[in-house]
């Protein structure tokens, strides 16, 4: 056998790949190979031992299986992929098969510095962070014993690894992963009991189909090419798993290294098929606009008809496209510039060539910055636009020329308030607004410096669950809103859009109500077309809820409510607050 003659072109092969019949070829043909090497070699270990075959062979056979799992994960969303690749992994590291002559062979130390690598961003994206931290470990521990047995090579881009690796742990702590950024079927909101809209309101329900994330800021924390805001915010747009995988450990065979995963499909123990599949992602890192508008381009052709795409784009601001750039007469036929759709106002061309988003080094000739007018040609198919950025206001725009479907956009603000003295324009931990959209407890928490220590156990499991409570509440009352725009009403019902909707609403109240940003328009977000008036945040509805939670941190002469405004009854008598540093 020849396993690794395929293996390569399938590496080759980007993660939008949506030409099915050439990427299965090639995954199956290539998947069934290592499968049967892997079984090979289980039923004649001793013989091949015998013939010279090394653990790390066995090993490799083992690191190759659980690459096309993360591989497939990647390409597919599916979580039981990631879990398999888990488990080949978790086989690999507890019977030591790169150790034995790791420290007289150069090429097998790099294969398990590699695999611990690996590994630990698998474990990151699975949230086992008790494994991510004893990787970390030891990933530590075996550069600096690389580094006085091979004296004479450099492992300087390891370490800059482990940088890295520290970096991104620090700013993503436990605190705000306190729950699931997942959607969990326990702690939100279960999608058969979503509040129905009318049929009069949504002509059609859509669903998140395929996203694409993107995120890119001056030294941004990153682990690999996946920077902090994307791994939010891919989470958050997946479920939960449930399954016997994930409520206990899975039992380890003999550490001899005779046995090891006999088989290859694990769905029994990893997947709950009462769940849907999750929406197709692909996560691109400091992408050319030509690589951008070719996966946009894939997705959007291969796009069901009761779909919808999710772009999310976080990066700094760019001055706009030189003086001679394409007009707006390029991009809208006439008619369209007449009569603009949906009583939408008429893109401004200088809106959609003002400013752009960077996803790159400056200075380049404009070959990593996006510019509104970009997305211009596909709002044939409906779009959900998540823009975070401090010109995020440009894409308005957009909505002016759709060419047949007008896109919903949650903005945010143009100016970041800053919870902490690090001189930049980010926070340590992240978007604020990114972290409001996946966490939005812990970026209440984090506007008002509170950190994770600061706040008893109860305390926090109160306030989460009157957050989840109102959550649900003005989903039941927008969906029977019959001012509610079209444009949402079609995405409401589906449980990824729906959250995001909801939060950016509580995001947009914290805001507007927080008195060091309290009427001051650069500090608040947007979301284009406007969501009814009744969930303005000078609406009861909305600061009650504030005031609430707000209370039990003992935080309420932080924000400014109307006047009159007043606790309900049920919660005068709450005793159980902290104090707001």
């Amino acid at each position: 056998m020849q396993p690794t003659r395929n293996s390569p072109k399938i590496r080759e092969l980007p993660y939008y790949h949506r030409n099915r019949h050439e990427y299965d070829a090639y995954f199956y043909k290539v998947f069934k190979v290592y499968t049967q090497l892997w079984k090979f070699q289980q039923e004649n270990r001793q013989k091949l031992v015998d013939a010279g075959l090394r653990r790390s062979e066995i090993g490799e056979i083992a690191s190759r299986i659980a690459q096309l799992y993360l591989g497939q994960y990647m390409r597919t969303s599916e979580a039981s992929y990631l879990s398999e690749a888990y488990i080949f992994y978790e086989a690999i590291l507890s019977r030591e098969y790169f150790k034995e002559g790791m420290f007289q062979d150069l090429s097998l130390a790099n294969k398990q510095l590699r695999f611990i690598s690996r590994f630990l961003m698998v474990c990151l994206l699975l949230n086992r962070r008790e494994m991510v931290q004893q990787l970390l470990h030891q990933l530590k521990v075996l550069v600096d014993e690389c580094k006085r047995t091979f004296q004479e090579t450099d492992f300087k881009e390891w370490k800059l690894v482990i940088q890295e690796i520290g970096r991104f742990l620090k700013a993503d702590t436990a605190f705000m992963n306190i729950r699931p950024l997942r959607y969990s079927i326990v702690l939100d909101c279960h999608p058969d009991s979503l509040p129905h809209v009318s049929t009069l309101v949504a002509r059609r329900s859509l669903r998140l189909r395929d996203a694409i994330l993107s995120s890119y800021h001056h030294n941004e924390v990153k682990v690999s090419e996946l920077t902090l805001d994307t791994f939010r915010m891919l989470q958050s747009l997946e479920w939960e798993p449930s399954g016997s995988f994930y409520q206990s450990n899975v039992a380890r065979n003999g550490q001899n290294g005779a046995s090891g995963p006999s088989r290859i499909n694990y769905s029994q123990e990893i997947a709950d098929p009462t769940l849907p599949h999750n929406p197709r992602k692909a996560v691109l890192y400091r992408p050319s606009v030509t690589h951008f508008l070719a996966v946009l381009a894939t997705v959007c052709e291969e796009l069901p008809s009761d779909g919808v795409i999710l772009i999310y784009l976080s990066a700094s601001a760019g001055s706009g496209m030189p003086c001679d750039a394409t007009s707006l007469s390029t991009l809208a036929c006439p008619s369209d510039r007449l009569n603009p759709s949906c009583g939408q106002s008429k893109g401004d061309d200088s809106s959609l060539h003002a400013s752009c988003l960077h996803f790159g080094t400056h200075g380049n000739g404009g070959i990593n910055s996006i510019y509104p007018s970009d997305l211009v040609p596909f709002t044939r198919r409906p779009l959900f636009l998540v823009i975070d950025c401090d010109s995020s206001e440009a894409f308005e725009a957009i909505n002016g020329i759709q060419k047949g479907e007008t896109a919903a956009m949650l903005l945010s603000s143009s100016s970041s308030y800053q919870t902490s003295d690090v001189g930049s324009s980010r926070q340590p931990c992240g978007s604020l607004f990114t972290i409001f959209l996946t966490a939005p407890l812990q970026a209440f928490c984090l506007l008002l410096s509170i950190s994770g220590t600061d706040i008893d156990t109860d305390t926090y499991n109160k306030a989460e669950k009157l957050l989840s409570s109102s959550l649900s509440d003005w989903g039941s009352t927008l969906a029977t809103s019959d001012t509610i725009d079209p444009v949402w009403a079609q995405v409401l019902t589906d449980p990824f859009l729906g959250r995001l909707i909801l939060r950016f609403i509580f995001c947009r109240a914290v805001l507007s109500l927080y008195a060091p940003t309290f009427n001051k328009k650069d500090f608040i977000p947007k979301c284009v077309p406007c969501l009814p008036a009744s969930f303005l945040p000078t609406t009861a509805a909305c600061q009650i809820v504030i005031l609430q939670i707000a209370h039990i941190f003992a935080a309420s002469t932080k924000f400014i409510f109307s006047e009159g405004l007043v606790l309900p009854e049920s919660r005068q008598g709450d005793t159980e607050s902290m104090s707001c540093s």
